[in-house]
């Protein structure tokens, strides 16, 4: 399949790796130099023919999470194939929420003089009417 792929392609293979290239995918088994018996993962009942037919095929964005892509042989499944394992390492990042903004004060407002006139009198109002209620209690 790959640079460190393992026996021929036959028509079915061929069209695997053109849907693989069309939708941006990369496949596993044949990315890692590894010996041909890690990366066979079909057998013929005669043990004479070996291939690799079955793969772990990952998007190209997370290439890089992918670590190791190896058959497990000593799985007894009766059957002629054996089991193709991945090794994969996701580095997720938070997602940060924008701040909300809080409401701005405006500061140019109490400079007009009307208003700070407005202010105090109002504070003084306040402070004498507190005044009052202190002396009567």
């Amino acid at each position: 399949m790959g640079k460190h792929g393992v026996g021929k392609m036959n028509e079915n293979g061929e069209m695997f790796a053109e849907t693989c290239v069309n939708n941006n995918l990369v496949i596993g088994g044949s990315v890692f130099p590894h010996k041909a018996i890690y990366k066979i993962t079909w057998v013929s009942s005669d043990h004479a023919t070996e291939n690799q037919i079955d793969h772990i095929c990952i998007c190209k964005t997370f290439r890089r999470s992918m670590e190791v892509v190896r058959t497990r042989r000593g799985a007894d499944a009766a059957a002629d194939h054996h089991i193709l394992a991945g090794k994969f390492k996701l580095r997720l990042q938070r997602h940060h929420q924008a701040k909300s903004q809080s409401a701005k004060y405006n500061i140019e407002y109490p400079s007009s003089a009307q208003v700070v006139k407005k202010f105090k009198d109002s504070l003084s109002r306040k402070n004498t009417e507190l005044q009052r209620r202190g002396k009567k209690r």
